[in-house]
């Protein structure tokens, strides 16, 4: 089961040769930027405002139109690594190679048997997929209604797979691509430290040198994953610039990659970034949504009625919605974090308050103030405090194939009490806040309605934080 889910986890959509140049030939007027502050020779801009060309505008929208509400027509993305809009490559012509080279080694490896095999097996024995998809009776009960109503809700179990969350699926095949690729050095960026165990870990694995850029905040708040990721041989570069979370370490690392670009791998750790990192990450996940359709049809005979997942960048969100995206009567629904409250000034809910923008290489909604200077996102979760999202749900929230809603810490510490209880499960922070959601979707559903969702990781990693807020 897991050599089919996985091979058919690739689905290449646009030509390997494609070359992007929008810095040059971009639509978009970008009057306002932020550089990265860098003692290096190499440095480039991070974020912007957009001022839109009319002219353009009116081609875009008649694109859209045309377009119209199927799915099936949609390029996602197209040949200039965009998704409407979104998305492109916004880096310096130092990676412009790394990237073009990236982008034909994913392509070759997609009809690679060979490495689909070596990828397949290792899911399967060292991974631990497939991973189930656990009727969640209890919490079903829960939110049954006083008539005896409710919907049946199903929890996909990322949790359970080796290093305890969805990331070590693009981790694991990164890696084996990276060695393709001849690079012994490997870098990534970490908020909550699922993605930095992760490349930790298969870095152990194939015996790649591996450094991890962590914000100091998140080190701090995380230290139990920092212990881990160095216990596998990483070295944990803490970074005290900005914020000194998850966008301050994702800088830091990019600038690693320009100055090391011919000897280094940079394992991006969600569906953000330039292309073809979105597209590709997002493939590398796509197995959930594979193993969820099949195993649907073989609990109930179906489809789910309703997709949820939380969303920072939004690599486990996408890894669950994009088998569904045609399905247009399948719901998605991505959660942000509310932190405080929306009007708080305290959050990370970047499709709900964001405007677009360019950040760390892509264009998408972003967190910033009107002269293209990034807002501080705040949540209680490092691994959704992130002021953009990946592309691909940008496009998404405009085409109205996915809904997006948000939800507050306290609500999200609720949710992990509760889960914690009534399944005997720990979920992440960043799980609780999609399962925190349920108390507002479940009394809108009908009687029936099967509702999947993803169980991205587990709460170990979070117990400390929850300690200063939680009375048990």
């Amino acid at each position: 089961m897991a050599t089919s889910g996985t091979a058919s986890t690739f689905r290449p959509s646009v030509s390997a040769s494609s070359r992007l140049t929008h810095l040059r030939s971009s639509p978009f007027k970008v009057p306002n930027f932020t550089p990265l502050p860098s003692s290096r020779s190499h440095s480039f801009s991070v974020s912007c405002t957009i001022a839109k060309d009319p002219t353009f505008l009116m081609a875009e929208a008649e694109k859209t139109k045309a377009a119209g509400s199927d799915p099936t027509l949609w390029k996602r993305p197209d040949s200039f690594g965009r998704f409407g809009k979104f998305g492109g490559k916004y880096v310096p012509e130092t990676l412009m190679h790394a990237l073009s080279e990236l982008e034909t080694a994913f392509y070759s490896l997609a009809a690679d048997d060979d490495f689909q095999r070596e990828l397949a097996g290792i899911l399967k024995d060292y991974v631990g997929r497939e991973s189930p998809l656990y009727f969640a009776e209890r919490l079903t009960e829960h939110y049954r209604r006083e008539n005896g109503e409710g919907p049946l809700i199903y929890l996909k179990r990322e949790d359970l797979n080796h290093t305890g969350a969805h990331k070590i699926n693009n981790a694991v095949a990164q890696a084996l691509l990276a060695k393709r690729l001849g690079k012994k050095r490997i870098i990534a960026e970490t908020g909550a430290g699922q993605h930095g165990v992760a490349t930790a870990t298969v870095c152990a694995r194939f015996g790649l040198q591996c450094i991890i850029y962590m914000g100091a905040q998140d080190m701090e708040r995380q230290a139990l994953n920092v212990f881990r990721m160095r216990l596998l041989g990483a070295e944990v570069r803490g970074v005290h610039s900005g914020t000194a979370t998850l966008k301050d370490a994702t800088s830091e690392a990019i600038r690693d990659w320009v100055t090391n670009v011919e000897t280094t791998h940079y394992i991006l750790g969600s569906v953000a970034g330039p292309h073809p990192y979105p597209m590709m990450v997002r493939d590398f996940h796509a197995v959930i949504g594979k193993e969820t359709r099949r195993q649907a049809m073989e609990k109930w005979g179906g489809k789910p009625d309703v997709l949820v997942a939380c969303v920072g960048g939004g690599s486990n969100a996408m890894g669950l919605f994009h088998e569904f995206v045609d399905d247009t009567e399948v719901r998605m629904i991505g959660v942000e974090a509310a932190g405080f409250g929306l009007d708080s000034g305290k959050h990370a809910a970047t499709l709900i308050k964001g405007d677009v923008g360019v950040l760390h290489g892509a264009m998408s909604y972003l967190l910033q103030d009107d002269d293209g200077q990034i807002i501080e996102p705040h949540s209680i979760s490092a691994g959704l405090d992130y002021p953009g999202v990946g592309p691909e749900h940008s496009f998404l929230k405009d085409m109205g194939r996915a809904e997006y809603y948000s939800v507050t810490d306290e609500e999200a510490l609720e949710a992990f009490k509760r889960v914690s209880r009534l399944e005997g499960i720990i979920p992440a922070l960043e799980t609780s806040h999609a399962l925190a959601h349920l108390e507002k979707l479940c009394p809108t559903l009908p009687d029936g309605a099967r509702v999947v969702l993803n169980f991205s990781g587990r709460g170990d990693k979070d117990v400390q934080t929850a300690i200063k807020y939680l009375e048990v």
